[in-house]
């Protein structure tokens, strides 16, 4: 998988791209299971792709479920058994 960052959101961290293998939309944070760093990706459709990357604010709302995990039905790839905590 070759994820490719479109918009990079520093301040609340996040990212919103594309899966070129697949041409999948995605939006990732950063979570760190103690051993490393690594981004979880949450796939979104075309529409959602081209609102949040015009307006990237609007996607705060996923963002914040993704850290609590209200939204694992749209991990691109599923988490092992040592899943990371949100950054």
């Amino acid at each position: 998988m070759k994820f490719n960052d479109v918009v990079v959101n520093r301040e609340h961290r996040f990212s919103i791209g594309v899966e070129e293998d697949s041409g999948r939309y995605y939006v990732s944070i950063p979570v760190n299971n103690g051993l490393v760093d690594y981004e979880e990706y949450y796939e979104i459709d075309r529409a959602a792709f081209e609102r949040y990357r015009l307006q990237p604010e609007l996607a705060l709302d996923l963002v914040m479920r993704a850290r609590r995990r209200d939204a694992d039905e749209l991990l691109i790839v599923k988490p092992g058994t040592r899943r990371g905590e949100p950054i």
